[in-house]
């Protein structure tokens, strides 16, 4: 049974930083393309930054710069390290797999900014 568990979120001050990260298993986690979106509050949930299997990044515009995706293929996780923290970061950050067809998602783990 695939699962994705999210930790690291929390209560940050605006312009500090969060470290989340995303634990698989029971998947062949190399062979997935992973990515972080998340869901303000009464909003839909967004694309935040995407990992592919060979370690190519992207990211939305508005966290370009200061927040980083990276993964470990040898300890199935993935992170998403992120910066100057804005008011506007704040909601539940879930952690996603994909290949083609296959898709798994995470829990989520909510992140508030204050200012």
């Amino acid at each position: 049974q695939v699962q994705l568990v999210e930790s690291g979120g929390g209560l940050v001050q605006a312009g500090g930083s969060l470290r989340l990260s995303c634990a698989a298993s029971g998947m062949t986690f190399s062979i997935f393309a992973m990515a972080w979106y998340r869901q303000p509050p009464g909003k839909q949930r967004e694309l935040v930054a995407t990992i592919n299997t060979g370690g190519r990044t992207n990211y939305t515009d508005s966290v370009r710069g200061r927040f980083i995706i990276s993964r470990d293929n040898a300890d199935n996780t993935v992170t998403l390290q992120m910066s100057s923290l804005k008011p506007e970061d704040t909601g539940v950050y879930y952690c996603h797999a994909y290949r083609y067809t296959n898709q798994y998602w995470g829990r989520g783990t909510q992140v508030t900014v204050s200012s």
